[in-house]
């Protein structure tokens, strides 16, 4: 096994970016509104894979490093702000859930490297909280970057419901994660 490939997994989730953003501003004679959703759609579902693969080969052959550990949320937080900040502007998503979801990445992010510095990162490790607001969120976007209806189903009905759904429990799970931190309050984590 190649054993920097979870670090060049986790690189193409940020290289793809530009790429992800750029499709929406091709012009409308290369790309009609249909197909920049389609193909938008499939480059963050294809980042959302390989966040999975790249985690499972790492775990799975004993290639975790601490920059992998340190580049991986970063690529995650940074390819859903840029989809938030782009449906924004699609006029998909409103700003108001999109500040509360990139502010809480940035929040849990400081408070995750400010409790390491003080010896108490297990404190804010994920929560079952988390992972059902990370789910939440990451099923949401495709949804909304498709845009169409699909199957007869109006996907973009049901994504906006849903990253409604993980705007609450992103501002709970913050609350959870800050009154974790507190002093005297953090305790054994068996939420995973």
């Amino acid at each position: 096994m190649y054993p920097a490939l979870p670090n060049h997994l986790t690189w193409a989730r940020i290289v793809a970016i530009p790429i992800f953003i750029g499709i929406f501003y091709l012009p409308g004679d290369w790309l009609g509104a249909q197909q920049k959703n389609l193909l938008s759609t499939a480059l963050f579902v294809g980042a959302a894979l390989t966040d999975l693969l790249d985690g499972y080969i790492a775990r799975r052959y004993q290639l975790t490093t601490p920059f992998g550990a340190f580049l991986d949320p970063v690529a995650d937080k940074l390819i859903v702000a840029a989809a938030l900040i782009l449906l924004v502007e699609l006029d998909r998503v409103g700003a108001v859930v999109a500040v509360i979801i990139i502010g809480r990445e940035i929040t849990i992010s400081a408070l995750r490297e400010w409790m390491a510095k003080i010896g108490g990162s297990r404190s804010v490790a994920v929560s079952m909280i988390g992972k059902v607001k990370t789910a939440a969120q990451m099923t949401a976007i495709p949804m909304l970057l498709y845009h169409e209806p699909l199957f007869g189903i109006d996907v973009q009905a049901l994504g906006t419901w849903l990253i409604y759904l993980a705007a609450v429990l992103t501002l709970w799970s913050m609350v959870y994660y800050l009154r974790r931190a507190q002093p005297g309050k953090a305790g054994p984590d068996d939420d995973g």
